[in-house]
């Protein structure tokens, strides 16, 4: 019998699994001996503390992340489908924004089962809190990172938005978050309401909605959104 890829989430933040992920999620992954995950030393905490403390060691990890090469994952096909298999993100849901979708990809052209768990997102999260349209929502990913390029993709989500009634999910490395939100408050109309929703499940989570003309004036008032994991959704 083929060995399934189970898609396992983990916390949004420092919270013990239980806190967290559902008890089907937690009786999995203790069966479990070989896992592809985003970053090794993440990996060894969430594992440990989720039911395979001690046995770590015994663990197989093989990495998938922005730096992979795509001939190594593909390489990984081989592991998939031999026995019972763990994809996990360092935060959230993997193979959503996430690297691990590759290996997704090869699991069902080989005809490998994938068992998806429920657990966090921080982009449906973002969503609900938000306030803004529900019914209709696009994900952009990553918006491009120099300026005139992400200005240009910043105006054409307006648009679209416009167009299609439709909120506009996007996310940014956090450390060019307060660059991101000042061409946003430069470029979108004064009317197009954002949502930034930061460190979620988290805290010191910070979630605000208002108009760009709000946001503006806070910006002139100090507000910087700092090194944060965040989700951004614009309206117009």
């Amino acid at each position: 019998m083929k060995g399934k890829l189970y898609l396992i989430p983990t916390p949004l933040g420092d919270y013990p699994p239980a806190e967290v992920l559902p008890a089907p999620v937690l009786a999995r992954i203790p069966t479990l001996r070989r896992f592809f995950v985003e970053e090794l030393r993440t990996a060894r905490r969430f594992l440990s503390a989720a039911g395979l403390k001690g046995r770590i060691d015994t663990l197989e990890l093989y990495e998938i992340n922005e730096h992979t090469d795509p001939v190594q994952i593909e390489a990984y096909a081989k592991l998939l489908g031999e026995e019972d298999a763990g994809l996990l993100s360092e935060a959230g849901l993997p193979a959503v924004a996430d690297p691990g979708a590759q290996l997704v990809a090869i699991a069902h052209k080989l005809g490998v089962e994938v068992v998806p768990f429920v657990g966090p997102s921080s982009l449906m999260l973002a969503l609900m809190a938000s306030g803004l349209n529900g019914q209709s929502f696009a994900f952009a990913g990553y918006l491009p990172a120099k300026t005139p390029a992400r200005r240009e993709a910043i105006a054409q989500l307006e648009r679209t938005s416009a167009r299609l009634g439709q909120s506009q999910i996007f996310i940014e490395t956090p450390y060019r978050n307060d660059s991101l939100l000042t061409d946003l408050a430069e470029v979108l109309r004064p009317t197009t309401r954002l949502c930034l929703a930061a460190d979620i499940t988290c805290p010191d989570a910070f979630i605000r909605t208002m108009t760009i003309a709000e946001w503006r004036t806070a910006l002139k008032k100090g507000f910087t959104l700092g090194k944060r994991p965040c989700v951004f959704i614009l309206m117009s």
